[in-house]
């Protein structure tokens, strides 16, 4: 069974590439080629909109006299997705962009026209500096003093960045401390607490010495002892509430028992019958 992907394929030994024959093409062929639209545009003929991205299978062929520095110049060609209109438009290597040339307008950007203002006076100020030596010097001052403006502002940034660290770095030793401080109070009372215990324990339990039988050794007991050597009542024993309801119970006076004429105790009537005489 063969490959599915082949990728050595057999040559025979007489293989001779210079024997194949050359196809020949005209000069200014088409390709067909997979491209988005670099550009939004607005066909001129329906007035739709084709966005930037939006993907064509184009026409490409290099335009004829046409280069930039020896660099080619390709010209694109796409259908107008509501008309079918043709639209054209071809690479700028001048401005790394592209342009549009037929069948379509390219929609206002304002960029654009500010990186153009912005070259325009560039130019403009290279020229006027070029027949003007004082200019020369007057820009050169006036970028100095700029430069020193951008210098003193940063430097007050870093400034005021070096004080905010600091300052969160006080903060940061401010909550620690209150942290320790904290963590100082938690300690003593848990260790509070742990001595009222041990001392609740010691009144409780105490340690007794008794000889060992048949030795001279002593043991040393655990012995729970009484409080005050008094055995507590059971009232004592309960809680507040407790006996508070007990007390409230033994005030309230005794329920009166309901007379039950002639019933006994499972509350069935009894008739009794009289004696005849005779």
């Amino acid at each position: 069974m063969s490959e599915r992907k082949v990728l050595n394929k057999y040559f025979p030994p007489d293989f001779d590439p210079d024997l194949i024959p050359r196809r020949k093409q005209p000069k200014n062929s088409q390709q067909v080629v997979r491209l988005m639209a670099p550009f939004s545009m607005r066909c001129n003929t329906c007035g739709e909109y084709v966005y930037k991205g939006k993907k064509f299978n184009a026409r490409k062929e290099t335009v004829e006299g046409e280069d930039y520095y020896g660099i080619k110049i390709f010209r694109f060609y796409i259908k107008c997705t509501l008309c079918s209109a043709e639209i054209t438009f071809k690479t700028d290597p001048k401005n790394t962009d592209y342009a549009a040339e037929h069948g379509a307008s390219r929609n206002f950007e304002p960029w654009r026209d500010e990186k153009a203002v912005e070259e325009e006076d560039r130019l403009a100020k290279l020229e006027e500096e070029e027949n003007n030596p004082m200019k020369v010097l007057e820009n050169r001052t006036v970028d100095s003093k700029r430069e020193m403006d951008i210098l003193d502002a940063l430097q007050d940034i870093r400034a005021r960045n070096a004080r905010n660290e600091r300052v969160g770095q006080a903060v940061d030793l401010v909550a620690r401390a209150s942290e320790g401080e904290v963590e100082d109070e938690e300690t003593a009372e848990r260790q509070r607490l742990e001595d009222e215990d041990e001392k609740l324990v010691r009144e409780v339990f105490s340690q007794v010495a008794v000889p060992a039988p048949g030795a001279d050794a002593t043991t040393v007991v655990t012995v729970k002892r009484k409080a005050d050597d008094t055995e507590p009542t059971l009232q004592s024993l309960l809680p507040e509430s407790t006996r508070a309801l007990i007390s409230s119970s033994s005030l309230l006076p005794a329920a009166k028992k309901k007379k039950t004429e002639g019933k006994n105790s499972l509350g069935i009537r009894v008739v009794k019958k009289a004696k005849v005489k005779s």
